[in-house]
């Protein structure tokens, strides 16, 4: 009977950290090399906004994303020349906020080659859109208390 019991545990264990088949499915679409097509703003205006803690959104217009879903890690590398360009290294994790609506969040934290992180800190955005060959991020904040969202546009490279 305690080897059933536990046998019983360990595969509970095992299933809840698989994942959802919604999450599942959205890992093996996400899988591959991207590029940030274009950011814009849910209001009109000039904004001095730096996203992931790293650089403008002018810096990272036309970035390259690789994303590596069995391992949770992924690159993306920011080209403007007129800004710091490089390689950043990052891990994500698609979290379903709500199974019966499909929402889910993607939750980027930035880190260095071996997956260290200095802060320990992550960004967290709604993945609004996924297929085979778009995605959109939004990310709703706070700007003289009312709501702002930034909407990332990508388009995967085949």
């Amino acid at each position: 009977m305690k080897k059933l019991v536990l046998l019983l545990a360990v595969s509970l264990m095992m299933l809840s950290c698989g994942g959802t088949k919604t999450v599942r499915a959205s890992k093996k679409v996400i899988k591959g090399d991207w590029t940030l097509q274009n950011i814009t703003y849910s209001q009109a205006g000039t904004y001095n906004v730096t996203l992931f803690n790293d650089v403008s959104k002018e810096c990272f217009m036309q970035s390259s994303w690789r994303f590596i879903p069995n391992n949770n890690t992924g690159v993306y590398t920011i080209n403007n020349s007129a800004c710091s360009t490089g390689e950043r290294n990052f891990i994500f994790t698609i979290q379903e906020i709500d199974e019966v609506s499909g929402l889910y969040d993607f939750l980027l934290k930035p880190t260095d080659a071996k997956g260290n992180s200095d802060t320990n800190a992550g960004f967290r955005v709604n993945l609004a859109q996924l297929d085979e060959t778009t995605m959109t991020w939004t990310q709703t904040l706070s700007v003289d208390g009312k709501p702002f969202t930034i909407t990332m546009n990508f388009s995967k490279l085949n």
